[in-house]
């Protein structure tokens, strides 16, 4: 999708570089701002934009379901993603793990491809999946990223 916008200051390959380096080495917008020699505003469009399009081409339920019907076995796991402290803090509060969280749960193949991820939860519903533990961010942006990385996932697993 055309984003209306007549210059950018990084081309398209190094803003896929930031995006991956926010999502896989969970950087701040401020590392990454002074890293790639840009504004943290900047660094913000360019991760929201991103996400948003990977976020859409990720797979439903229903489409994971298809999938999973014609594979032996799937696993289904999670994991508490950290998130920071919020004022309403206590549902996100892990007895588990002693931190905050959200939890994502996943279906993944007999050979550990992602097939689908559910929309994050607090992190009172715990389990031990270890996908984005690196990750910190707020709770109302979680399951984009989550979908955005299923999506990369896939694209790179097929």
């Amino acid at each position: 999708q055309e984003r209306g916008t007549r210059w950018r200051r990084l081309p398209a390959d190094r803003q896929a570089l930031l995006v991956l380096a926010h999502l896989r080495g969970g950087h701040t917008y401020a590392q990454l701002a002074a890293g790639f020699g840009v504004g943290i505003a900047t660094v913000y469009r360019y991760v929201t934009e991103a996400v948003e399009v990977l976020t859409a081409v990720a797979p439903d339920l229903a489409t994971a379901v298809r999938t999973a019907a014609q594979k032996a076995f799937v696993i289904l796991d999670g994991t508490l993603l950290p998130i920071d402290r919020i004022a309403a803090d206590r549902p996100y509060y892990s007895g588990k793990h002693k931190k905050h969280g959200m939890n994502v749960q996943v279906l993944a193949d007999p050979f550990g491809r992602l097939l689908w991820a559910s929309a994050a939860l607090p992190g009172s519903v715990h389990d031990s999946w270890r996908l984005l533990r690196k990750l910190r961010c707020s709770t109302t942006r979680i399951t984009d990223l989550v979908k955005a990385v299923l999506a990369l996932h896939l694209a790179t697993s097929s």
